[in-house]
């Protein structure tokens, strides 16, 4: 089988998307959030909305840093990348809760995202669901940290419906079950797949994961894993291509002391 390597490479794009959620907590509702942290998230909204790198970094602090290992510097690389291939996004976020901490505000939202990249032949579409933590200062996000997230990207006219199994949090050295199930019939179609598991590093934002597709026999990935020994963070991705459609999701797996 030939794979579609150009949509493939795209898998590295992935972790690019939790950054947004920095960038797009501009509908948060709550009437009584302060106008100050509603006002500086509009603004980031249409800045990032727009493409404006420059309007958005300038309201990140230049000491900013994010629980993955993302500082400033490499978070603006990460945006470049992200919006060159997908330059029109759309946000939509709420406001979970926020809290003062001293001079700080703590705000949890949550983000949606979806857009498309604009490729006539593949057809990529995105979709990511991202739950965080953002700690404000003098108006400027200085820390924010991913609680879970899930992305799902589909290329082809016709990405197979998945049904897509993992816990948000396991323990050091517990195992756990991983299923990407294939809602529709598979009829005289063949089904092909992999499974990937990468820890969660600054690095992996824009480097490059390669996937070897395997033929499979049942209607998807059935894997049992075992959850690293030390507490830490990793992206769990399955793969899965049929006639002329493939998609890809990935999730957040938090790994936790006993």
């Amino acid at each position: 089988m030939k794979r579609n390597n150009r949509f493939l490479t795209s898998l590295s794009l992935i972790p690019c998307l939790l950054v947004l959620s920095l960038t797009n907590i501009a509908n948060a509702s709550s009437v009584d959030a302060p106008s100050t942290l509603t006002n500086l998230l509009k603004e980031i909204d249409v800045a990032a909305s727009q493409g404006d790198l420059k309007q958005v970094m300038q309201n990140y602090s230049p000491n900013f840093i994010n629980g993955d290992g993302l500082n400033r510097q490499t978070l603006e690389k990460t945006l470049t990348l992200l919006w060159q291939h997908y330059p029109k996004l759309r946000y939509s976020t709420s406001l979970r809760s926020w809290k003062p901490e001293g001079k700080a505000i703590i705000a949890e939202t949550v983000t949606q995202i979806t857009g498309s990249a604009p490729d006539k032949d593949y057809n990529l579409t995105l979709n990511a669901t991202i739950l965080s933590r953002q700690r404000v200062v003098d108006n400027k996000i200085v820390y924010q940290d991913v609680l879970s997230e899930r992305t799902q990207l589909t290329s082809g006219n016709k990405p197979p419906q998945v049904d897509f199994k993992l816990p948000d949090t396991v323990k050091v050295g517990q195992k756990f079950e991983f299923d990407a199930i294939v809602q529709e019939p598979l009829d005289d179609d063949f089904l092909f797949g992999s499974a990937l598991e990468e820890p969660v590093q600054s690095e992996q934002y824009i480097s490059t994961t390669p996937v070897n597709l395997e033929l499979l026999n049942g209607g998807g990935l059935f894997k049992m894993g075992t959850a690293p020994v030390k507490p830490g963070k990793e992206w769990i991705s399955a793969v899965i291509l049929r006639g002329d459609g493939t998609t890809i999701i990935t999730q957040r797996l938090q790994v936790v002391k006993r």
